[in-house]
């Protein structure tokens, strides 16, 4: 019998930032693997192609023709917070693409893991009016993407709610990241619905860190390198937008009308799911 083949794809949380084994990430889906294995005579060949910054546009156009070249059995999906980081951002592209790739799997014949996510600017800390448009913007996100998991037959992992979120120890110095306990959380939390479905047959993840957790001036130290480069890298299109979507929240707010800003973001995503469902129907035109 062949390997049973698990293909990751994301970003750098699926490339496993904040998990750090010798001088490479490994991360929740490297985590997860043995436990897809039944014992000696059942192997599992794992690739991840997960790559940090990825948007759904890079999900679509350059991993997924990867992935589907290598037939994979289980392929994981978890993408969109960069999104909602963009000035480019626009919910009907991200569904779109989205829809495009989890139907590409499934028609494959493959079991598609999906996940929510918690929203960026509560994971920093940020003030209100910068963190609501963030937040809404990953609402959105979750919407489509709880939507379409639904609709391709995805195993999907409610990410984005539990008290594990607000455990400082689940994540690693940037805030944005888990850390090797965070990635433990997310692995043992998608063995379990695997394991619901007959899939995941192998033991269960370990809850409990391999290594030591990093050192505080160890965390700084990244932060003041890497961690400092990463966020200056995404600030660079979003800082400009967010500052005036932070304006359009003050103004709202002033006015007594912030829940139009709800009420439009609501909208767009009922309109982009809608727009898929028409484009699903052969007679549309």
């Amino acid at each position: 019998m062949r390997p049973l083949r698990f293909v990751a794809l994301g970003d750098s949380l699926t490339e496993g930032v904040g998990d750090p084994v010798g001088e490479a990430w490994r991360g929740w889906a490297a985590l997860l693997v043995d436990g897809l294995s039944d014992g000696p005579d059942t192997s599992v060949e794992f690739t991840n192609l997960a790559v940090s910054g990825a948007q759904t546009r890079d999900v679509l156009e350059r991993q997924t023709p990867a992935a589907l070249a290598l037939g994979p059995d289980v392929v994981s999906v978890v993408i969109g917070v960069n999104d909602t980081l963009r000035c480019t951002f626009d919910i009907h592209a991200v569904a779109a693409r989205l829809d495009q790739v989890y139907a590409a799997f499934r028609a494959q014949g493959a079991v598609l893991l999906t996940a929510c996510l918690p929203d960026p600017g509560a994971m920093l800390g940020l003030p209100g009016v910068l963190a609501r448009p963030l937040a809404r913007r990953q609402r959105a996100v979750n919407t489509v993407v709880h939507a379409l998991s639904e609709r391709h037959g995805a195993v999907h992992l409610h990410a984005a709610e539990g008290v594990w979120l607000t455990d400082r120890a689940m994540w690693s110095a940037d805030r944005l990241h888990p850390g090797e306990r965070g990635h433990r959380q997310l692995a043992l939390r998608f063995h379990a619905l695997l394991e619901q479905e007959g899939i995941a047959t192998g033991d269960t993840p370990s809850a409990e860190p391999e290594f030591p957790a990093p050192t505080r001036s160890a965390s700084l130290w990244w932060l003041a390198t890497a961690g400092t480069g990463w966020v200056a890298r995404r600030c660079t299109d979003l800082l400009p937008q967010l500052l005036t979507l932070a304006a359009a929240e003050v103004r709202h707010r002033a006015r007594g009308t912030s829940a139009r800003l709800d009420v439009s973001a609501s909208h767009a995503v009922a309109s982009a799911l809608a727009a898929l469902s028409v484009a699903e129907q052969p007679d549309a035109a």
